[in-house]
């Protein structure tokens, strides 16, 4: 079977984000045949146009390493209703100059964890608005909307609750199936 390189985002940049524990997590309980790697976006500068002629060496590093992967995973929190402002910025450097997206054709997946009861609903509806534009094939189901409450996930990515892990792991076998159905109608070589 094909192993795919999965690159994932994390919107918050706080280094003790509760989506960092839950990135870590979804890499513990991943299927075999995804390997993965951050691809940061923390060292990005606020995108303007005026830099699509000569992208600054953050940004050319953030868009190599989106082009490098098979599918991308973001893991974000909600502020304010809506995704944080790093992550839209992400998206913007990314998806620039125009005709050379790096998500056109890229299956993605979204999912995030709040201490709201709701998760973050509202910022991944957003979210796959933007990935829409973006030409991102987008796993639509399952949707993981998951409230964290202090102790669920450990600093090393551990999930404490059994019916959390099994969810996640299948959301991460769910995945997988659809990089797969992705490639198969449309294949990378076209």
């Amino acid at each position: 079977m094909t192993t795919f390189k999965v690159g994932y985002l994390i919107g918050s940049l706080a280094k003790e984000s509760i989506n960092r524990k839950l990135a870590r997590a979804l890499t513990r309980l991943a299927p075999e045949h995804l390997e993965f790697a951050e691809i940061p976006i923390r060292d990005l500068p606020l995108y303007s146009y005026d830099y699509d002629a000569d992208f600054p060496p953050p940004a050319r590093a953030f868009k190599a390493a989106i082009a490098a992967v098979d599918a991308v995973l973001f893991v974000t929190p909600e502020y304010n209703r809506s995704i944080p402002g790093g992550l839209k910025n992400a998206i913007d450097w990314a998806s620039r100059p125009y005709g050379q997206n790096a998500f056109t054709r890229k299956p993605s997946a979204v999912i995030g964890t709040s201490p709201g009861a709701i998760g973050t609903a509202i910022a991944q509806q957003q979210l796959r608005s933007v990935l829409s534009f973006c030409n991102s094939p987008q796993m639509n189901a399952p949707e993981a909307y998951i409230q964290f409450k202090p102790g669920l996930i450990t600093d090393e990515g551990e999930v404490t609750d059994e019916t959390t892990a099994e969810f996640l792991r299948n959301y991460m076998a769910e995945f997988h199936q659809f990089i797969v159905r992705v490639y198969t109608a449309l294949p990378r070589n076209i």
